[in-house]
């Protein structure tokens, strides 16, 4: 069972959770036999959190030559399991109900599990284990969801046959300087985004992963209203009721600059993430390192985003607040 630790504690403790799942990890090609997964298709079922390092994943593993789906248990239930060469199911605690029914689902099929820790009732289902190891965590996940997106993209370079990027096994030194340095701009963003009523999250390729994920923690942290879009899609028509009211976190140096400072015209709380410097005071800047490496833009991504919750979590009197909802179908724990 996962420890638990207050959410600003979890966020901080990432550097050294990067580094224990990349040690476990690295020879993750040698020690696992991939062959079943190497040509895909491959669907990827997660819920919750996991459900946006699915999206990051496939999106990866795309780019990476092998065809792979994100999929919602609900989705995947419904689909024909001959379209698949195997499943990747993704589960931080290997206990989500919805999961182990589409592990069940997907019975026929060869079947992996990326989850937290190697002993919980989804890996008992799976033909392989890949377990990050990445430790203690707050309810809203911080090292859960870092951890498995280093998986996944371990896992990608190993089913690939290629060697694992320098920013990669650069990530923990790199994270630790952004919790260092981006302290003062993750609480002028935290100032601005707090008073609206609700949040556009916006980005894409692995940015409406990390949209999505970020639009996770505000809801569950800073219980504020939120939602995620993919850049190109919030131009259709959803970025209308962006006004003085709402807020607007950008992710991204492409479409996603000019939407920011679109909605900072019409008085949004707008914050643009990006590897860019502040030229304004329109629209505030929280800067984050250049990666050419999807995956460790998405990590790098997402804990400038946790810096930036856990700040508006302080603000609205809710530090370390547990659930309100909790929930009693949505976990299946192994019998003690």
């Amino acid at each position: 069972m996962m420890e638990r630790v207050g959410y600003r504690a979890a966020v901080n403790r990432q550097p050294q959770s990067l580094a224990t799942c990349l040690t476990n990890l690295a020879s993750l090609a040698g020690d696992v036999n991939l062959e079943h997964f190497r040509k895909g298709p491959l669907a990827l079922v997660g819920i919750g959190a996991s459900y946006q390092v699915a999206l990051a994943g496939a999106h990866y593993l795309r780019q990476s030559g092998i065809l792979a789906l994100p999929l919602y248990p609900g989705e995947f239930e419904t689909s024909d399991l001959s379209l698949y060469g195997g499943i990747i199911l993704l589960s931080a605690s290997g206990e989500s109900a919805e999961i182990l029914d589409a592990a069940t689902y997907a019975a026929p099929l060869p079947r992996m599990v990326l989850c937290r820790d190697a002993v919980n009732p989804l890996a008992e289902l799976c033909d392989l284990v890949i377990a990050a190891e990445s430790g203690a965590d707050n309810g809203a996940s911080s090292t859960g969801y870092t951890g498995m997106l280093l998986a996944i993209g371990l896992l990608t370079q190993a089913l690939t046959n290629r060697g694992i990027p320098a920013e990669i096994t650069a990530l923990p030194e790199t994270v630790e300087t952004l919790l260092r340095t981006n302290g003062p701009a993750s609480l002028r963003a935290a100032e601005r985004l707090a008073l609206s009523t609700s949040i556009d999250v916006v980005g894409n390729g692995v940015g409406l992963a990390t949209a999505g994920e970020g639009v996770i923690l505000l809801r569950e942290a800073a219980r504020m209203p939120a939602f995620a879009w993919d850049t190109r899609n919030y131009l259709h028509g959803p970025m209308e009721s962006q006004d003085q009211n709402t807020g607007l976190i950008a992710i991204g140096t492409g479409r996603e600059p000019s939407i920011a400072t679109e909605a900072a015209a019409f008085g949004s709380a707008a914050v643009l993430l990006a590897n860019r410097q502040q030229t304004d005071t329109a629209t505030l800047v929280v800067p984050v390192p250049h990666m050419s490496d999807p995956i460790a833009r998405a990590i790098v991504d997402i804990v400038a985003i946790q810096m930036v919750v856990a700040e508006m979590q302080d603000m609205a009197g809710l530090t370390d607040t547990r659930f309100r909802y909790p929930q009693s179908d949505t976990k299946r724990r192994a019998a003690s």
